[in-house]
């Protein structure tokens, strides 16, 4: 069952995303951060590239500073991989299909995918919150995928052939939290089986178009828009089109196949967590919970300010992301680093304390 309410939650609607520009004293200061995190660029916190966005109610900005891993010059709508970020919409085309009726959050996700990785009789809500008793992917897993994909890095890979890379073993749901994309790759094919469509279609139908969300890729049925920030994955040859390539992007489809610019995962976490294409009663359930992780969701307690703030972190080789959601302020802010493996959150904290002032 869900858990308590936070009491931040989103309650109402939002009102639309602001259509003004925040003004140029503001835009400077916010921009000021940006150059900071390039500044030192082998620091923990530092890249060297950064982009980032803020959308609230009244205002949006966003900027960029530095040079992707080949020394091209960010802009702020160049197109990253955003890796976890995609849970977010894997968790919210679930919540609708629930509340149509499609799907029931409480029986076994085994009744909508026949797989050996289901036979533990573990529900639908607990494959979306990571109690599942299904862990994640082991090093040696990932490296036999990897070994695979760099034979061929082109290839497409459905959402299923990655789990033939599995070994790892299940255990009894007992609400124990295991970070799992394992769990995202069988939701994945339960919204497939339900929907009869590729998750892609069904994400871009339901979410995203309704979100206004025209500069996000969902690899590799979507290949991402230009501008697009130049890799270096080692299981990749030469660029393909798809971040970091089509193998990589296509095995990693339902958790963390997502490409998109700062400005569109600003976008994307406002309109999700301000209960604009999903209803507030099913945003109140992905962010409910007493732990660091609700539905698709993580749950960040007075992190980055007094209120409460909800979305995603993702981490990939040479890219680092984080969406973050304060309902009470109506304010969502990503920031999308050139870099893997960094200390995103402090870049954060930083500028959610400089937003703040400026909201009004």
């Amino acid at each position: 069952m869900p858990g308590p309410t936070p009491p931040t939650a989103v309650r109402t609607a939002f009102p639309a995303p602001g259509n003004r520009d925040l003004d140029p004293s503001g835009a400077e200061r916010l921009q000021d951060l940006l150059t900071k995190i390039t500044a030192y660029p082998d620091s923990p916190s530092g890249s060297r590239g950064v982009t980032a966005a803020v959308v609230t109610d009244h205002w949006t900005w966003s900027g960029a500073a530095g040079t992707d891993i080949r020394g091209t010059p960010l802009r702020p709508d160049t197109t990253m991989p955003v890796a976890d970020i995609t849970k977010t919409f894997v968790a919210a085309e679930v919540m609708q299909l629930a509340n149509a009726g499609r799907l029931n959050l409480e029986l076994p996700l085994s009744r909508y995918v026949a797989h050996p990785l289901t036979r533990n009789n573990a529900t639908v809500r607990q494959h979306l919150s990571m109690t599942a008793g299904v862990p994640d992917f082991d090093g040696s897993d990932i490296r036999a995928l990897e070994r695979t994909i760099a034979a061929a890095p082109s290839r497409r890979w459905s959402l299923a052939e990655a789990l033939d890379y599995y070994t790892g073993r299940i255990q009894p749901p007992d609400d124990s939290f295991y970070y799992s994309n394992v769990s995202y790759i069988l939701l994945g094919l339960m919204i497939e089986n339900i929907t009869g469509q590729p998750l892609a279609a069904a994400l871009r139908h339901d979410l995203a178009d309704p979100a206004g969300l025209r500069h996000a890729a969902f690899q590799d049925a979507e290949k991402p828009q230009p501008p697009v920030v130049q890799d270096d994955n080692e299981s990749c040859g030469a660029p393909d089109g798809y971040l970091p390539c089509r193998g990589v992007a296509s095995a990693a489809a339902a958790f963390a196949g997502l490409a998109a610019d700062a400005p569109t995962v600003a976008r994307w976490g406002y309109q999700l967590y301000g209960g604009r294409v999903v209803p507030g009663d099913l945003v109140r359930q992905m962010t409910a919970g007493d732990g660091e992780y609700g539905l698709g969701t993580m749950r960040f307690t007075r992190q980055f300010g007094s209120a409460d703030a909800y979305g995603h972190g993702g981490d990939l080789p040479d890219h680092t992301s984080l969406l973050v959601v304060i309902p009470q302020q109506r304010v969502s802010i990503a920031v999308i680093l050139a870099d893997g493996g960094r200390n995103i959150y402090r870049s954060m904290s930083e500028l959610a304390r400089a937003v703040q002032p400026l909201l009004g």
